[in-house]
């Protein structure tokens, strides 16, 4: 057998003794492993159903909204120059109007849903 010549070579190379310290260090990991699968608990937040995609839109507006009042903090404060400035906030800006764009495209997708399609006035008389 292929095993026996390596727990050989792994009897002679290890101190005396060597063996219980790897039995006791194995049996502590199979004891955390158990503690881990049966006794802890998942988070709250883990159980909570996935954000959808309004809600990371939102989130990603919010922090472009906050990027933009830092910039402008940090800018007032003297820490950018106007040119850099100016950059730095149309590409905010510009993320911030496709975001926004995007936001109105998910929410007039889901109204359209909720509504059904549209009637014609000559739809209505005739009902």
């Amino acid at each position: 057998m292929v095993t026996a010549p390596l727990v050989s070579i792994f009897a002679a190379v290890s101190p005396p003794g060597s063996e219980w310290a790897m039995l006791g260090a194995c049996l502590a990991l199979a004891v955390a492993t158990g503690v881990f699968i049966f006794y802890i608990r998942p988070d709250a937040s883990d159980l909570a159903p996935h954000r959808s995609r309004l809600d990371q839109l939102l989130e990603r507006r919010d922090t472009l909204y906050d990027n933009l009042r830092d910039l402008r903090f940090e800018f007032r404060s003297g820490k950018y120059a106007e040119s850099d400035y100016e950059g730095m906030k149309t590409a905010l800006e510009n993320e911030a109007a496709l975001i926004l764009a995007e936001i109105e495209q998910v929410t007039e997708s889901q109204v359209r849903r909720l509504r059904g399609p549209k009637h014609g006035g000559a739809e209505r008389g005739a009902q």
